[in-house]
């Protein structure tokens, strides 16, 4: 199979920054952009530079390290904000404008096809002072697709160098992603972008999806953050890109430290079931998937915890079976005899329906406990 031709655009640093609350400062700015830079990722989104004067510096912050990774920041189709753009010395700049009819109504008061006009003006003003152009379309998602074949098309015309799909408000199901974005895909002249918002839990789906119908460069955050309830999440996408799409350029042993750098800048921290990340995504308690595990991990894992620089962990609780008991007890250098090793795993079980962790030092305890029961 070939690989999927993609690429990753990771917007932690814009988009995820919207999330409520959530305040990125220069030097973590700076520190998430290097980490996203070693793991691979080819295009990072700094920010927002019209924002505010200390936004313009930490958008100019990251595109003085000179990484690797090509430097993105987003901007309305107003001269100032491409202004700012052009001093933050970007790479590359995404000019968006909104384009279902309720948005144009709402926010410009202006015919949709004037709103175009004036978009691409900008379009023309960034790529001559040597800006590479990301044409978008915010919530594409609930825009006809003639409209969006027309400014992707003119857009092109212009000289954009990609044009964006947003699903804004996370509408989209995958059937329907897949859909709209291959006929997208069939008539845009340049690549175009996949950037998907989470309110029906379909973000990650709904990008991996636009990848198969042909999508090019995919929009993520670290640990899923953004507005509302996020945007499609980095680790999954990365790992759904190797497993499925036969992409391995990106180093996936660097995604715990990643999130974990990212949940620490933004005070959101991981869920225990999140997925490739979360404290819990390669921890298993059930006696059954233990004991096959023990024989071939294959059993119940999908996603290899060295792949993605974790480690497998056993825990003991209410469903712990005797294989997986004795695997722990001998990992932890104890021996016991089969009535010893019944009677902590009674013990395991009963602390385990109260809700109470069994830790190695609680079963250490038990052990000593059963040890001197005699």
């Amino acid at each position: 199979m070939e690989p999927w031709n993609v690429e990753i655009c990771d917007v932690t640093l814009r988009d995820g920054e919207q999330t409520p609350g959530v305040s990125f400062t220069c030097e973590e700015k700076a520190a998430i952009a290097t980490l996203l830079d070693r793991t691979g990722i080819e295009v990072i989104e700094a920010g927002f530079p019209a924002v505010s004067a200390y936004e313009l510096e930490c958008v100019r912050a990251v595109t003085a390290l000179d990484l690797d990774a090509r430097i993105c920041c987003l901007a309305r189709a107003k001269q100032e904000d491409v202004d700012a753009a052009i001093a933050a010395e970007v790479d590359m700049v995404s000019i968006f404008i909104a384009t279902s009819e309720l948005h144009v109504r709402l926010k410009y008061r202006r015919p949709r096809a004037e709103v175009l006009d004036n978009a691409l003006r900008m379009v023309d003003y960034a790529r001559d002072h040597g800006l590479a152009v990301r044409f978008a379309a915010e919530d594409a998602s609930r825009t006809e697709t003639a409209f969006l074949d027309e400014m992707y098309r003119r857009g092109a015309e212009h000289g954009a160098d990609l044009v964006s799909f947003a699903d804004t408000v996370g509408c989209l199901l995958p059937l329907e992603m897949y859909r709209v974005m291959t006929e997208l895909v069939g008539a845009s002249l340049v690549p175009v972008c996949a950037h998907c918002h989470n309110d029906l839990g379909c973000a990650t789906a709904n990008t991996l999806t636009a990848a198969e119908a042909g999508a090019f460069q995919l929009h993520t955050t670290v640990n899923g953050i953004g507005e509302r309830a996020g945007n499609a999440r980095l680790e999954e996408v990365l790992v759904a890109l190797r497993l499925k799409g036969g992409v391995d350029r990106y180093d996936l042993t660097l995604l715990p430290e990643l999130s974990a750098l990212v949940a620490r800048c933004s005070g959101i921290p991981v869920g225990k079931t999140h997925p490739v990340v979360g404290e819990h995504a390669f921890a298993h308690e059930s006696g059954i998937h233990i004991a096959a595990m023990l024989k071939d991990p294959d059993t119940y894992e999908y996603v290899h915890p060295a792949m993605v620089g974790a480690e497998r962990r056993f825990l003991l609780g209410k469903h712990t079976g005797r294989k997986a008991l004795e695997h722990v007890v001998c990992s932890l250098g104890c021996q016991l005899d089969g009535r010893q090793i019944s009677r902590v795993l009674e013990l395991v079980k009963k602390r385990g329906e109260q809700k109470c962790s069994v830790t190695p030092d609680v079963l250490m305890s038990l052990i000593r406990r059963v040890r001197e029961e005699g």
